[in-house]
């Protein structure tokens, strides 16, 4: 079994793939992010479901990296006889048939190969029924509603519900293997030129990639990362998964496994203001579209998460059959979570919508009649617990930092009318604000800590709270604001990593116990960014750009002991974070700061 770290993402847009240093794709469900697993291996043994191309001999050395700019893998092998490169990558086409291409160059010598490719639908349980292309060259697998589909010029065989081949290539030439799903009533999909489609993805991305606007330092780790965000998008319909993946521990051997391939709206409207920071609107007018389909209908009826076509039906699961990613089992589907109250939501969506106002996204009158009736619906919700941006499956609390994004949900409801001239009862919505900023500063303030804390009935810290001053509820020079920091400093640093909140079994219904929550260290080198404390920000940021693997992914966590990633991956959470933190260490950009000023200067004042 690889480590986390030890994969690396391609995908279409639809759906995405994880490959292994070792050559071997041990993740892919098709023909979306949400459907069952072909390949589960990651969750499983080899014979849950892998594709493996490797060279036959002792491997010497193994490098890889993206092509610049793109989302093609290079993986080369160096051996004792040769070297070859295998190239990896999902195309981006508008059709329904989505293709998978892996295409093993030879590099140097020669070098022998071989292919192994275990199918099983169904997140490992289905062995499909395999047969000959009648036209040759190839197989099609089928079982239930899937169908795919192998074409390749190597002689294939099958050994134990398993295809493989061994084949040779050598200095110049080029073997292909082109696997395409489709659904199992129709005809196989016709052949696909291995080199053309190669030419045509390296295009899409490399054109997708020019349109950043970030051209500061940190550049080449800032579009990977965009890159990364951009292949979590689910371009039918404008939806951004949270992770391709589910399960994936956040302590290895425990049970907090989640599945993150869905649309959290917290998640997806702070990927969206990265990628608005960075200069990509046409994801937010995309998101805006999807955003409208998945909460029509009555306000209160709201979902924190949806699927990615908007189903607001996700419920939870365990696959008994799958042992868990090293043993961490449960091994969970759907997520109950989609049931929860969290009422941060409700300013998360507010402030994207603002945001890309802001930043030229053309009016739309069915988006301002959704957070107007999001407005309504809030006012008589905010003083409620809830579950909190955590999700904890432990009973509802009244969450600082939940309160804290009620406020700037009314805020940008009264900026909106400000700066754009919206109708709205704006005045009802002042008074919405003040009362809010009154009741957290009254509330979720400990004296005796110095320090905002958790929730009104506790004195736990929360690493959500370093949002207080990037919002813009208070100004970071406030002292309220910079007791927090320090004490989010001395309680919850572990190896100069960020912890998000003491983990408890009363607090989380769950065994404790999981590593630092990355994007909760980019919080951390945000507001040392506000501060004006240059170089422990910066000293910050390069800590955490050297705990990208090879290519330059992080999944959600990392654990410091262990010295190792945690968590489903690559998580579009850490991304964000890495993203913001290299626009706001851009002293001419800094996002976080603008909008902090913009935003707090109606809150600094307020009274403890």
């Amino acid at each position: 079994m690889s480590r986390i770290e030890d994969y690396a993402l391609i995908g279409d847009c639809r759906t995405a793939a994880l490959v292994g240093r070792d050559g071997s794709i041990d993740w892919l469900c098709w023909p979306r992010f949400d459907s069952a697993a072909c390949f589960a291996a990651l969750l499983g043994t080899p014979q849950h479901g892998r594709w493996k191309i490797h060279p036959c001999e002792k491997i010497i050395e193994i490098r890889r990296t993206y092509r610049r700019d793109t989302l093609i893998l290079e993986t080369e092998f160096e051996t004792e006889s040769g070297a070859a490169t295998l190239i990896d990558f999902m195309t981006l086409e508008d059709g329904e048939v989505s293709d998978l291409i892996r295409i093993v160059a030879g590099k140097r010598g020669r070098v022998a190969m071989e292919m192994e490719l275990a199918l099983r639908f169904d997140y490992g349980y289905s062995v499909p029924w395999v047969t000959r292309l009648p036209e040759g060259g190839g197989i099609r697998a089928i079982a239930g509603p899937d169908m795919v589909v192998l074409r390749t010029p190597v002689e294939l065989h099958g050994r134990d519900f398993t295809t493989v081949a061994r084949f040779e290539v050598g200095e110049g030439e080029s073997v292909p293997f082109v696997l395409m799903h489709e659904a199992s009533h129709l005809e196989p999909p016709p052949p696909l030129d291995a080199q053309a489609a190669l030419e045509a993805t390296g295009r899409f991305w490399s054109e997708w990639s020019r349109r950043c606007s970030f051209a500061g330092e940190w550049s080449e780790v800032v579009r990977r990362s965009l890159i990364t965000l951009k292949a979590l998008t689910y371009a039918p319909t404008g939806g951004i998964v949270a992770a391709p993946t589910t399960s994936l521990p956040e302590k290895i051997g425990g049970v907090r496994n989640w599945d993150y391939r869905y649309c959290w709206l917290r998640d997806a409207t702070l990927t969206l203001l990265a990628l608005m920071d960075a200069g990509y609107f046409d994801e937010a007018a995309a998101w805006r579209e999807w955003l409208l389909r998945a909460v029509a209908g009555r306000a209160e009826q709201k979902q924190i998460m949806y699927g990615i076509a908007g189903e607001r039906r996700l419920p939870e699961y365990q696959l008994e059959w799958l042992p868990g990613y090293e043993g961490s089992a449960p091994v969970r589907i759907g997520n109950a979570a989609a049931g929860q109250f969290q009422l941060d939501v409700y300013g998360e969506v507010m402030d994207a919508l603002h945001q890309a106002r802001k930043g030229g996204l053309p009016g739309h009158e069915p988006a301002w009649a959704m957070q107007r009736a999001l407005l309504e619906n809030l006012e008589g919700l905010w003083h409620k617990p809830d579950e909190g941006i955590w999700e904890v499956r432990g009973p509802p609390r009244h969450f600082t930092h939940s309160k804290v994004m009620a406020w700037v949900a009314a805020d940008r409801a009264v900026k909106s009318v400000e700066m754009f001239g919206l109708e709205g009862p704006v005045e009802r919505w002042r008074e919405l604000r003040r009362r809010i900023h009154e009741d957290v500063c009254r509330n979720g303030f400990h004296a005796g800590r110095a320090s905002f804390v958790q929730s009104y009935d506790s004195e736990e810290l929360d690493a959500s709270l370093l949002l207080i001053p990037l919002t813009g509820f208070l100004p970071v020079e406030d002292p309220r604001v910079r007791g927090t920091i320090a004490a989010i400093e001395r309680d919850l640093l572990s190896d100069g990593l960020l912890k998000r909140y003491r983990t408890s079994e009363t607090l989380d219904g769950l065994p404790p116990g999981e590593g630092t929550f990355l994007i909760c260290s980019f919080w951390l080198a945000d507001a040392y960014v506000l501060q004006g404390r240059w170089r422990e920000a910066r000293a910050l940021f390069e800590r955490l750009l050297g705990l990208c693997n090879d290519v330059g992914l992080l999944a959600e966590e990392y654990d410091p002991l262990a010295r190792r990633q945690l968590g489903n991956f690559p998580q579009a959470f850490s991304h964000v974070g890495l993203v913001n933190t290299a626009l706001n260490l851009s002293q001419a950009r800094n996002p976080a700061a603008q909008r902090g000023r913009e935003e707090s200067e109606e809150a600094g004042t307020a009274a403890p």
